[in-house]
């Protein structure tokens, strides 16, 4: 394809090489070359983003992989939008496969929402559209003010489970808490495999967090309920006279699996694998429960710290991951960790965004829980 003639272009923000390699594969898909453009990072380490072609009223697609240096990324991705915006691009959609704070979607006591925060920058650099994948929770989607395709990468496991993992007949899909219950059980009914359940695992999870609807009430000199005054300590209830109900510590119960993994190949899903810890100790207790090999199956392989130690010491058998996120340097490292190829989707996406054909095409077969 002549880029010249195709209205559009497509950009890699990304100033180390390691991470235009998902860039090179879309448009090696497409037909095109990459925009020429540079990003680099000054002696102070301000970002430059210089634009080396004319972009007017063109669709522009910035491809943007997320390193472990996120916010440098971040700031790449905002100043090349903003030069293009002001070179008069007519559309300008980020393809950014892993979405960086996501995990930060809900409020926390005296804490914010950084990824909504991260939505109105975006907004306000120049985007009007933005593809992903696998958001940690779909109503983030919610705090964009332009369009937002999230796309899935769970045919692309599936094919890999079907294709690479020896008697998969065998196996059984194992949801590492009960909130990546409905993820695992999409899983399993296109497998046709069967479904467990840990429970109980102890874990910083999200709905253990503290957010601000239990923050304490405001010292008062006041006498409220007796059974308040003491589970809240020196804090007094804010009205006196109103009896309310004594707050109870909660408990995690011991961890138990339910579903029979005995003799069976457990698959854990989840979207993200970063800190291992809870993967490997779930790998634990899967193998004393009778599971004689554990996969581990994940979109967005982050395997921050002493992840590829960690999994290489572990019962765990293979981590399976997309490449949302480079990580050739863990693999090196690690050798049970194997990468599937996701440019196929993308450039999909980019190709059919671009001559607005519908994108229900690369939804087919995908529930609403996967």
């Amino acid at each position: 394809m002549n880029v010249g003639k195709s209205g559009y272009r497509v950009f890699s923000a990304n100033s180390t090489a390691a991470c235009t390699e998902l860039g090179k594969k879309i448009t090696e898909r497409l037909g095109v070359e990459l925009g020429k453009a540079v990003v680099y990072q000054e002696p102070n380490r301000e970002t430059r983003v210089e634009i080396n072609e004319s972009v007017r009223g063109q669709d522009i697609f910035i491809i943007q992989t997320i390193p472990r240096d996120v916010n440098t990324a971040i700031m790449e991705l905002l100043v090349m939008a903003y030069a293009l915006k002001t070179s008069c691009a007519k559309n300008i959609i980020g393809v950014i496969p892993y979405f960086p704070y996501s995990k930060q979607c809900k409020m926390r006591k005296r804490g914010s929402i950084v990824c909504k925060l991260l939505a109105s920058m975006l907004a306000k650099a120049g985007l009007t559209h933005i593809i992903t994948m696998d958001l940690h929770q779909k109503e983030i989607q919610g705090f964009f003010s332009f369009p937002v395709d999230n796309l899935r990468a769970s045919p692309f496991l599936l094919q890999y489970i079907q294709e690479e993992v020896p008697d998969y007949r065998n196996a059984i899909i194992v949801a590492k808490s009960p909130s990546a219950a409905k993820r695992a059980q999409s899983y399993a009914e296109r497998l046709r495999l069967g479904l467990a359940v840990m429970h109980g695992e102890a874990q910083c999870s999200e709905s253990d967090m503290a957010d601000g609807r239990h923050s304490p009430p405001s010292v008062r000199n006041t006498t409220g309920h007796p059974g308040l005054e003491n589970s809240l300590g020196k804090h007094r209830a804010p009205f006196p006279g109103i009896e309310l109900p004594r707050m109870m510590a909660k408990e995690k119960p011991p961890i138990t699996v339910v579903g029979d993994v005995g003799g069976r190949i457990a698959i854990i899903v989840d979207d993200i694998v970063d800190d291992v810890e809870d993967f490997v100790a779930a790998a634990e207790i899967l193998k004393e429960r009778g599971a004689y090999k554990i996969y581990i199956m994940a979109t967005h392989g982050l395997l921050s710290g002493d992840a590829p130690r960690l999994i290489e010491e572990s019962a765990i058998n293979e981590v399976v991951v997309t490449n949302t996120v480079p990580h050739e340097v863990q693999k090196l490292q690690c050798p049970k960790i194997k990468t599937v190829d996701v440019s196929m989707i993308l450039a999909e996406a980019i190709r059919r965004i671009h001559n607005g054909e519908s994108m229900a095409y690369l939804f087919r077969n995908i529930t609403v829980d996967d």
